[in-house]
């Protein structure tokens, strides 16, 4: 496996190498064998390179299986000026879903208990042009009083969604994909989407598929999230339903994601960069060593490796047992471990 490791920018220098440590020990227990490769991207890059995202570290990610990229401090870059954006990594690399976990954990304290849903999210159309334009912009105001914005909605873009949240749905317990769109409303946009995942589900038959409208199901999240084991939707809407699920479950510190094309993957935690406790070796390991965790199923079920597989499942495990004890979590889990703390008892408890 050659994996690619990006810190980011403020608190991605500290919860990085922690889910790199943890990786690394999985992957030394189950006998994989890993080729790193450090990338600058974000300031560093920028520092080095006059670019947040270098080429040599673009040219350097096409030769990978996948990598960790730590949260981006762009919020905080200079504005007007194009070498300080946030780096294109998943247009540029064509990563057309985001698969966004919400489980929750008895002895952390959240809205529900008995949490486990995977959302999937397609990332290349909809609304959210930053990551979907080539040129130009799906919105115009051809005067003050008038603002007109287009959505794209592909048959590619719906089915190969569709697919990762079945190929993934196959190997949980339950074995159940919940579409939800809009369709009676949207007829052509959220149409099209309905009309793939069907087609996908047809394919699927140990898989129990059903569709629920986008506000049903945000109401159906607060009040019942524990019918749910697999979603899928489109961009926005799934922008929306994902952080409805970190909320279920504590928040955005309990929000690991990664970011899936069709040859490659990228684990990127949800949160943010943080820079007002970054440095401070005090921010939350957990979002970014789970997001590596299911970087490297994802690469065990891509490549047919069980070792892969393996490692993924001890990781999960320990980040259960370490939650589980108590005895060594950040302040905001209600601990006084410090994030390194955290991370070496995860290691520990593999």
């Amino acid at each position: 496996m050659k994996i690619g490791i990006m810190h980011g920018d403020d608190i991605g220098l500290e919860v990085v190498p922690e889910a790199v440590k943890v990786m690394k020990a999985a992957a030394a227990k189950t006998g994989l064998a890993i080729e790193w490769h450090e990338l600058l991207i974000g300031k560093a890059g920028h520092e080095k390179y006059g670019d947040t995202l270098p080429k040599i570290t673009e040219d350097t990610l096409r030769t990978l299986d996948g990598w960790f990229m730590g949260p981006i401090g762009h919020g905080a870059y200079p504005r007007g000026d194009m070498t300080w954006v946030m780096p294109p990594i998943r247009k540029k690399f064509d990563l057309f879903t985001a698969l966004r976990p919400s489980l929750s954990h008895p002895t952390i304290p959240s809205i529900h208990k008995n949490v486990d849903i995977a959302f999937f999210r397609e990332l290349t159309e909809g609304m959210l042009y930053s990551e979907t334009v080539v040129a130009g912009l799906p919105e115009f105001r051809p005067n003050d009083d008038i603002t007109i914005s287009s959505r794209v909605i592909t048959r590619k873009g719906s089915n190969r969604v569709a697919r990762e949240a079945f190929e993934l749905a196959r190997t949980r317990p339950r074995k159940k994909v919940t579409a939800a769109h809009k369709e009676p409303v949207y007829r052509l946009a959220c149409g099209m989407f309905a009309e793939e995942c069907r087609k996908v589900a047809k394919e699927y038959p140990d898989v129990a598929y059903d569709e629920m409208m986008i506000d049903s199901i945000a109401m159906k999240l607060v009040t019942d999230p524990q019918r749910f084991d697999v979603v899928v939707t489109t961009n926005q809407f799934g922008d929306i339903l994902t952080d409805i699920g970190a909320g279920l479950v504590g928040g955005l510190g309990l929000a690991p994601g990664l970011c899936i094309g069709e040859k490659q993957a990228m684990a990127q935690a949800t949160h943010g960069s943080a820079p007002d406790i970054s440095g401070q070796n005090i921010a939350n390991p957990y979002a970014m060593i789970v997001s590596g965790q299911m970087l490297m199923g994802w690469l065990g079920r891509k490549h047919k490796n069980d070792k892969a597989i393996a490692a993924s499942d001890l990781m999960l495990k320990a980040v259960t047992k370490v939650l589980a004890d108590g005895k060594a979590l950040t302040r905001d889990l209600g601990g006084k471990a410090s994030t390194t703390e955290m991370g070496d008892a995860i290691v520990a408890a593999l």
